[in-house]
């Protein structure tokens, strides 16, 4: 207020200075002339250092994954994360029609499945194509198989992989459930078909052309990509396979998700068991 009124004073030319207006108006002249200095953040390096070999070493990992993994408070993490601008770019994501469909989640382990295929750069094998099986209640990765082939036997063998994990041999489920899939020629095949088929299992296929009613299985290619694939320079199918397996492995038993308040899938499992 004293130093608008003292600029207004000198416009029209009445010359008093700030001093003799603060008399007049009863102000402390120190509220006048004070200056607020904002002190620098304090951080501290017990926190910080571990925050930053971590993102480092795994730069698509956020702040409540690294929280999480090193046993921190996930605002401290954040405010980190805020301070040193380590926040993971998101994509930018335009206009996507959404349509009317169940998504792919369940209430129970073995209540839903989903699969689907992507394609991973080996080197000197080309691209090579990966088969994945998830539960969509627990979010784990039960099957997965990468072979030079995009053919039915690919699904397959992930299929099996998955049946194996979950129950311990081949055999007819004793509880039905759904498989969920794209309409791809790989799901729709016969070959395909008639194994799932054969051990108990309801194929549920989404609309075609709507890969988000798939998003679950859609949303962990992702993060495999991001997280593994994309960050690694395969040299063969078989080195792909070694450490991709090694991610996958990670992932279900030592990655929390949010979306299960933060536990693995292994521990979800284990809980719903």
């Amino acid at each position: 207020m004293i130093e608008s009124l003292h600029q207004g004073l000198q416009e029209e030319g009445v010359k008093v200075s700030i001093s003799k207006l603060c008399d007049w108006f009863e102000v402390p002249r120190r509220s006048v002339y004070y200056r607020p200095i904002k002190a620098s953040p304090k951080v501290q390096t017990r926190f910080a250092e571990p925050i930053k070999a971590m993102i480092e070493a795994e730069p698509s990992f956020g702040y409540r994954t690294v929280a999480s993994l090193l046993g921190f408070n996930k605002n401290t993490v954040q405010r980190l994360f805020q301070l040193f601008g380590w926040q993971v770019k998101k994509r930018p994501i335009g206009f996507r029609p959404r349509v009317q469909a169940l998504p792919s989640v369940a209430q129970a382990p073995n209540q839903r499945w989903a699969t689907d295929l992507c394609r991973i750069w080996a080197g000197r094998d080309g691209w090579v194509v990966l088969a994945l099986v998830i539960d969509c209640y627990t979010r784990e990765l039960l099957g997965w198989h990468l072979s030079r082939s995009g053919k039915a036997k690919t699904a397959e063998s992930a299929l099996e992989q998955a049946l194996i994990a979950r129950y311990g041999s081949l055999g007819k489920v004793e509880m039905p459930f759904l498989l969920r899939s794209d309409n791809g020629l790989v799901f729709t095949s016969r070959s395909y078909t008639a194994l799932v088929r054969s051990y108990g299992l309801q194929q549920e296929f989404i609309t075609p052309h709507c890969p988000q009613q798939n998003g679950m299985v859609e949303r962990v290619i992702r993060t495999l990509k991001e997280q593994c694939a994309h960050r690694h320079r395969f040299e063969s199918l078989q080195h792909a396979s070694r450490v991709i397996g090694d991610w996958i492995s990670f992932y279900n038993n030592q990655r929390p998700h949010q979306s299960l308040a933060m536990k693995t899938p292994a521990m979800t499992y284990a809980l719903a068991a």
